[in-house]
């Protein structure tokens, strides 16, 4: 069935890779990056990969050799240590992945700041209104902007509350392109909606995932837009008023 779940695959190409989602599960459980927990996050970055499959996201082969070095690392930090060598001499096993993280890390931050100042300078000479002589300035919202995984980690919980069932498919409830109207129709009348609020009448983990992939969509075509009023806080959908037609 060309339309089912099963069928769907989606590509969001402002979307990142394995190591923007292990910088993610590093702020998320607020641990150092200097001494990473391998178990801890290798355990979540499996659950994120299977989420993505389970969704038929197309998983880039990048995510996967990350997996496989996750693994290697965990597996090197279980093995007892070499006494042959010293202590001080042992070279542990995260330290190339850490110098990986934190020269991605930086680079990311440089990239920010380039953005802040361009956006900046479009902003310094504002246009007058037509019917007035005086400028004036709308106040200024301040949004922190939602990556796949903030997407994916708010869609675990929504899932997890979700009982265990045979799922069936059906052309009238797993038809993604009408998900999609029904996600726009539901905006119309608010431009700005909360996540969780798009999946209130999905009573099914199929039908959850159906909106997600819908929500994907809209979000790829840039009929909307996502953001946090707090990092890791709850999550807006908010109409691009740039599309609206």
């Amino acid at each position: 069935m060309a339309d089912s779940v099963d069928a769907y695959s989606i590509k969001v190409p402002s979307f990142e890779g394995p190591l923007d989602l292990l910088l993610h599960l590093i702020k998320q459980n607020k641990i150092e990056i200097y001494d990473i927990p391998i178990a801890l996050i290798t355990g979540q970055y499996l659950e994120y990969i299977g989420l993505m499959k389970e969704l038929n996201l197309e998983l880039a082969s990048e995510f996967l050799v990350m997996a496989a070095t996750l693994i290697y690392i965990k597996s090197r930090m279980l093995l007892p240590p070499d006494e042959i060598i010293g202590g001080d001499e042992q070279e542990d096993p995260r330290t190339g992945l850490v110098e990986r993280l934190l020269e991605y890390q930086a680079f990311k931050e440089a990239s920010t700041q380039l953005k802040e100042r361009e956006d900046l300078w479009m902003n310094v000479f504002p246009h007058p209104p037509e019917t007035s002589n005086e400028i004036t300035y709308e106040p200024e919202l301040y949004l922190f902007e939602v990556n796949l995984f903030d997407l994916l980690n708010a869609l675990k919980k929504i899932m997890s509350n979700v009982p265990p069932e045979t799922l069936k498919i059906t052309r009238e409830t797993l038809t993604v392109q009408d998900k999609i109207a029904t996600i726009l129709e539901k905006m119309e009348g608010n431009s700005t909606v909360r996540f969780d609020d798009f999946f209130e009448k999905d009573k099914t983990k199929l039908q959850i995932i159906v909106t997600f992939l819908a929500l994907l969509e809209i979000l790829r075509l840039k009929l909307a837009v996502v953001y946090q009023n707090i990092e890791f806080g709850t999550i807006w959908i908010i109409r691009n008023p740039e599309n609206s037609e």
